[in-house]
């Protein structure tokens, strides 16, 4: 497991502690919010001028406020559950040290399902029978009888075999690939900072970050800032940081310059 890795694992973690956190908060809340009402038999009307009645209506008040609180937390665990359930999903990550051979890796297997869907087409153009064609799909490509059977049904078209969106549509996914590659070639191998009155700017290579450190907590009118440049505050690194990149650089240059305005 590589330094990525183990970070997106660090916040799996994280989003899952916080699901069971707030899922004890939601069952506290619920067993409360029970108790609250546990001495007023079910049904009991509010005895209106009753010595009863103030305490009758602030249990119902406990009562209903642990509720609330027991349904947010119940909220809040299902979507840190569902973060912690994305982290890694959303495709291949520059911030990846391995992702050159993850994408190429990706680029082989397009590349075998293009050749292959080009190959299944022109057998299916052959002057054959359906049960023929099927055989040589099988034979040739190593389809299964059912993956066979599905190319040669007609859609609402009327065509068979692979559409010309499929291939297009795989190409295009071969060459943005390809270009994520010579971008990711592209990009500088060695961490570098510069310093901007208070502010150093780092351009972190390992954590593949912009990142604008300041001496401390910056003011409300300069978080303000970073924040609509795109700027979010990192504990973990100690920065206001964002992805390394073209729009990151010129965020930064603008968030610099707006700062340089406030001082």
């Amino acid at each position: 497991m590589n330094r990525y890795e183990e970070r997106q694992e660090a916040k799996r973690e994280r989003y899952q502690a916080l699901a069971e956190k707030n899922d004890r908060e939601s069952e506290s809340r619920g067993q409360r919010a029970h108790d609250c009402i546990a001495g007023i038999p079910p049904g009991q009307p509010i005895l209106v001028g009753h010595h009863s009645e103030k305490r009758h209506r602030a249990a119902l008040n406990r009562h209903d406020g642990n509720m609330r609180k027991a349904i947010e937390a119940d909220d809040k665990a299902a979507h840190y559950r569902d973060k912690a359930a994305s982290v890694g999903k959303g495709g291949i990550s520059s911030d990846d040290p391995e992702a050159i051979q993850k994408l190429q890796t990706k680029i082989d297997a397009a590349d075998k399902l293009q050749e292959t869907m080009k190959a299944a087409n022109k057998i299916i153009r052959r002057k054959l029978t359906i049960e023929q064609h099927i055989q040589a799909l099988q034979d040739e490509l190593h389809f299964d009888h059912i993956r066979a059977h599905q190319l040669l049904t007609p859609d609402f078209c009327g065509r068979i075999g692979f559409a010309a969106y499929e291939l297009q549509n795989n190409n295009a996914n071969i060459r943005r690939m390809k270009q994520r590659i010579d971008q990711l070639k592209e990009a500088p191998t060695e961490s570098s900072e510069s310093q901007h009155g208070d502010v150093t700017l780092v351009e972190n290579v390992d954590e593949n970050r912009i990142q604008l450190i300041f001496p401390g907590k910056p003011s409300d009118a300069i978080r303000t800032i970073l924040k609509r440049h795109g700027f979010r505050w990192s504990r973990y690194n100690g920065a206001w940081q964002r992805h390394l990149n073209n729009a990151g650089r010129y965020a930064a240059d603008q968030a610099l310059g707006r700062i340089k305005e406030l001082q």
